[in-house]
């Protein structure tokens, strides 16, 4: 299949996606409405086919053949002021008109024999940008001014392959990654000129591989203790002028090479993690917790900008009965996004890439309406985070500051076919 055209299939498969804001940096807390319940805890509880991707060693649960296909309809709440001294307006504010998106899912697992296992998957992992295009102020410094429009979106393909004997279930998922980046806006000049600042949608795909182990003390067929541990590697993309148009017109002529924005390229790479962890189940109870590290620091082009480490923690518990289970969890990271020492960079993150979600709080259920058919639903919210970063010397060299309010509402819901 030609490159433009599998770019037309996932650019159609995405066509309900618009702008999303992701939670642990650009990536969503978890993929599948079982796990989004759970506060993403996935690395040791199997939910299914769905455990593709946070542990394929997980699908391992899976007796015959499972489908699932959902999504999650995403909600962010953004709003962006900058307080500059020059300002006609202190403290002017607009909220992000991306305020929506709806994140595809698609997974399919089965059991080859009773050692094997594999699936195949299409899930909606990460995003993250914002809307201003339509916001009007009489503030020339005002953030409505700029008009900024950021869109990332990414799209993963996978085929997990397991293998289980006793106890221990061991995994690798192949990963073809799409994504998608646009960065546009305009620079009011003093002259009352306009400069449209952009260079159009730039599209990539890259490759890269998950895998993942789990040991199941379980004796007897009485579910017990569950270990697991997975790793995720870095995926490399590159967005053909995106970066290097976005930071051309805050470069600073007089440094030239000395400069370090002038060395940003325009190579995005999603950073490794990894993670471990535990679930124990007791009757009806099932407790688990995952921690995982997402190394931003490191990733070409979030490092460039700033983006600090992230320690992920997630507690999850589920209630179970034959046909219904309920579920809540609880999921922290600190922000990505911190203030750094050049406001060029503060003022890039903040306005057009605020991935500073911090806590969630998660509900979730499952209703079985037969022995094969089952719906899931789950609910994350997160509350309002408020960041406030040094811009002097964008607008000037008098003190100014630009300020972003954080919020997300989440609803995931999916369908479960067995046979």
């Amino acid at each position: 299949m030609k490159k433009s055209t599998l770019t037309k299939i996932v650019t159609l498969s995405l066509i309900t996606a618009t702008t999303l804001q992701a939670t642990n940096g650009d990536n969503l807390i978890g993929v599948g409405a079982k796990a989004r319940g759970m506060g993403g805890a996935g690395v040791a509880i199997s939910h299914g086919a769905e455990s593709a991707l946070s542990n394929p060693a997980l699908i391992t649960s899976v007796e015959g053949t499972e489908i699932s296909f959902g999504g999650t309809i995403f909600m962010p709440t953004i709003k962006t002021s900058i307080n500059a001294p020059m300002a006609a307006q202190m403290g002017d504010g607009f909220t992000s008109d991306a305020d929506m998106s709806m994140i595809p899912e698609v997974s399919i697992a089965t059991k080859i024999d009773d050692n094997w296992y594999i699936g195949i998957g299409m899930w909606g992992t990460a995003g993250m940008g914002t809307d201003y295009s339509k916001a009007q102020s009489n503030n020339p410094y005002s953030v409505n001014n700029f008009k900024m429009v950021t869109n990332l979106q990414l799209l993963q393909f996978g085929v997990p392959i397991a293998y289980k004997t006793a106890g221990l279930s061991i995994a690798v998922t192949p990963i073809l990654q799409y994504g998608n980046l646009d960065i546009n806006y305009k620079i009011p000049t003093t002259t009352g000129s306009i400069i449209n600042v952009g260079n159009g949608l730039a599209q990539d795909f890259g490759f890269g591989f998950n895998a993942g182990i789990t040991y199941d003390f379980s004796q007897d067929g009485v579910k017990g203790l569950t270990l697991g541990a997975n790793y995720k590697s870095s995926i490399e993309m590159n967005y053909d002028g995106q970066l290097t148009s976005a930071l051309r017109p805050f470069l600073d002529p007089r440094a030239g090479a000395l400069d370090p924005l002038s060395h940003i390229t325009d190579t995005l790479e999603q950073p490794e993690e990894y993670g471990v962890g535990i679930a124990y189940e007791m009757g009806e109870h099932t407790f688990a917790f995952d921690y995982k590290k997402i190394n931003w620091s490191s990733a070409k082009g979030y490092g460039d900008f700033g983006w600090e480490d992230q320690d992920v923690y997630a507690f999850g518990y589920q209630y179970a009965e034959d046909n219904w289970a309920v579920r809540a969890g609880y999921n922290y990271a600190s922000s990505a996004v911190v203030e750094g020492r050049d406001p060029r960079l503060n003022f890039f993150n903040l306005l057009g890439f605020p991935a500073t979600a911090q806590s969630h709080y998660t509900l979730g259920g499952t209703y079985a309406l037969s022995d094969t058919f089952s719906v899931d639903l789950a609910y994350v919210y997160e509350p309002t985070n408020t960041e406030a970063y040094n811009i002097t010397g964008v607008f000037g060299q008098a003190p100014a500051e630009i300020s972003t309010d954080h919020r997300e509402d989440s609803i995931s819901f999916q369908l479960n076919y067995k046979f």
